[in-house]
């Protein structure tokens, strides 16, 4: 009999990121950046990278073109999660989301609150899974993007983790 951790292999999950914001281009995308080289440099596969507006309708058409494709297991977006005008990320991703992940924007906070103290409750973090996709929503700093993928995602993408992890859900 076969457990969950029988395999000590390193299995890589197709990884799409989303830069959300006015003004960011490719060359000015510093957190779109860290979260591609965090995923790559860990062994995953980025099978997409796009910039767009904080506009619900935008946001939406490519957060469901991804969440539709087989091919794409994780989807880690960046921006937009604050409480500030335009930001809008929770509101275009919270109805696509079939099982809201709760703890993660809890333990987001609670990792930020000693980084930047309580400016932290400022951050509207959310993920959750969705077509047998894996959403997760980050703000748009650089340090918050180095946190999230740091902290929490690359451990949890990786099916080794103990006792749980969100990886397993893709292993054959």
């Amino acid at each position: 009999m076969t457990g969950h951790f029988d395999d000590a292999g390193f299995v890589p999950l197709n990884i799409a990121v989303l830069t959300i914001s006015d003004t960011r281009t490719e060359e000015t995308d510093k957190s779109g950046k860290i979260l591609k080289e965090g995923a790559e440099e860990a062994g995953h596969n980025v099978v997409e990278k796009a910039i767009v507006k904080d506009d619900i309708y935008q946001m939406r058409a490519i957060f469901s073109r991804w969440i539709a494709d087989p091919d794409v297991h994780v989807i880690i977006s960046t921006g937009g999660t604050g409480i500030t005008g335009r930001d809008s990320t929770p509101e275009a991703v919270g109805p696509l989301l079939e099982k809201p992940i709760e703890g993660f924007g809890e333990l987001f906070r609670n990792i930020s609150l000693e980084e930047i103290g309580p400016s932290a409750i400022q951050s509207r973090a959310i993920a959750g899974l969705t077509n047998q996709t894996l959403v997760f929503c980050l703000p748009g700093s650089s340090g918050a993007c180095r946190t999230g993928w740091g902290k929490i995602l690359n451990s949890q993408l990786e099916h080794r983790t103990r006792p749980c992890n969100f990886a397993q859900m893709f292993r054959a």
